[in-house]
């Protein structure tokens, strides 16, 4: 029997994997206090459609993507992740187009989570809250300089493809 290839790259990796940090019981909680946004969100406003789709919590992280049409075409996507970093969520953003950029927690609650970096150009905050009803409410937006900018999204729970 041949494995070739594949099981030539697990075994190089599993040294790497092993010792990869694995969150303590106390952050995986920090992590599932937000397992409310795991699943399929959509918004829309004239020929604009916004999809969101977050993996639930699980092994120290959440995984995303979302996805922006405008009349029927796909103008911007991206992939993000939040994951747990000693004592606090990290958003890691990747967005089509642009550098990496990543946002640290800044509040948690059961039903909010913001993240924060004042050192990137927009945003600089994005915040997540679980509205009573099991929607979604986002606000992305600035919190440096003379004129505050940002944006508000309203989701609502979509079936997962």
């Amino acid at each position: 029997m041949r494995y070739g290839p594949p099981l030539l790259a697990l075994l190089l990796l599993s040294p790497v994997l092993g010792s990869l940090p694995v969150p303590t019981d106390s952050q995986g909680e920090r992590l599932d206090r937000i397992g409310w946004l795991a699943g399929c969100w959509e918004t829309q406003g004239g020929n604009t459609v916004v999809e969101e789709q977050w993996m639930r919590p699980r092994g120290g992280s959440m995984l995303g993507m979302s996805r922006t049409i405008r009349a029927g075409r796909t103008v911007g996507w991206e992939l993000v992740r939040i994951e747990v970093r000693v004592d606090r969520l990290v958003y890691v953003a990747e967005p089509s187009g642009q550098a990496m950029a990543e946002f640290a927690e800044v509040a948690l609650t059961d039903s909010l989570v913001s993240f924060e970096n004042p050192y990137h150009d927009f945003p600089q905050r994005i915040t997540y809250r679980r509205q009573s009803d099991g929607a979604l409410a986002a606000r992305v937006e600035s919190v440096t300089g003379e004129t505050p900018r940002g944006f508000d999204l309203a989701y609502h729970r979509v079936a997962c493809p």
